[in-house]
């Protein structure tokens, strides 16, 4: 029996996410918790020396919204700056996946007059105000939604129904694991999720997704989308192993 993964990103990102997991021998399942949509809105330049990114989705928002690609981009992780790259930004630099490493770069490079942050509506941590007190001028810019999607896929509800099958749920932030939270809520008593495990970008993350009765909750051991593919591929081998003989469980689970 296949181990499934879902995967809770919203569209782009999840099937980017997808291929990858695909690769690796699990079969990946789109459950989005949130919808992007972008803001159709006139973004003023003015006074602004560089642009922070706290996701690839204001990296595709923005750039469906200005054909300025000569500032400085601060990305908060690797794949936002890749997103960057692709959408064709040269100058880019990129802290270790989370706002404080992304205010503690754009601090030490001091960009003058001011930095913008281009942001969706809901955000985790204060970029603003870690720049504010590091004496750094800057400004955010709302360009897009992140829209709450009220219920599962139909195949992820089926496969978390099934207590046979052995799935992951995949969380890169708190909002998402507290809206997949939800929307298991919703969906019981037909479904639990004892026979599920959760696969979480960081300790934070983790908090927020207490509480689901999960037989197992896995840290990534580092804030990248890499990261989280090594812990699949754990669990993959973990699995495998389990067939034959028992196993000690990995570093990264709680």
């Amino acid at each position: 029996m296949p181990m499934h993964v879902i995967i809770t990103r919203p569209s782009e990102d999840a099937e980017t996410f997808a291929r990858e997991v695909a690769r690796l021998g699990a079969t990946p399942v789109l459950s989005p918790v949130m919808a992007i949509r972008p803001r159709k809105i006139a973004i003023d330049l003015g006074g602004v020396s560089a642009l922070a990114f706290t996701s690839a989705n204001g990296v595709r928002a923005f750039s469906a919204l200005s054909a300025e690609r000569d500032v400085k981009v601060f990305a908060v992780g690797t794949a936002t700056a890749e997103a960057a790259r692709l959408a064709g930004f040269q100058d880019i630099e990129a802290a270790q996946g989370d706002v404080e490493s992304l205010a503690a770069l754009i601090s030490a490079s001091k960009p003058t007059p001011s930095a913008l942050h281009l942001a969706g509506s809901e955000r985790a941590g204060d970029l603003l105000g870690l720049l504010s007190a590091s004496g750094v001028a800057a400004r955010r810019e709302v360009i897009y939604d992140a829209d709450e999607i009220a219920t599962l896929s139909p195949e992820a509800a089926a496969i978390l129904a099934d207590r046979e099958q052995k799935s992951l749920v995949v969380f890169f932030s708190p909002r998402s694991a507290r809206l997949f939270l939800a929307q298991a809520a919703r969906a019981a008593p037909a479904l639990r999720l004892d026979a599920a495990e959760a696969l979480c970008l960081s300790g934070a993350i983790a908090a927020a997704a207490e509480g689901g009765g999960w037989s197992a909750v896995r840290i990534a051991r580092e804030l990248t989308a890499a990261a989280m593919l090594r812990e699949i591929e754990d669990a993959l081998a973990e699995r495998k192993g389990r067939m034959i003989a028992p196993r000690e469980a990995p570093r990264g689970r709680l």
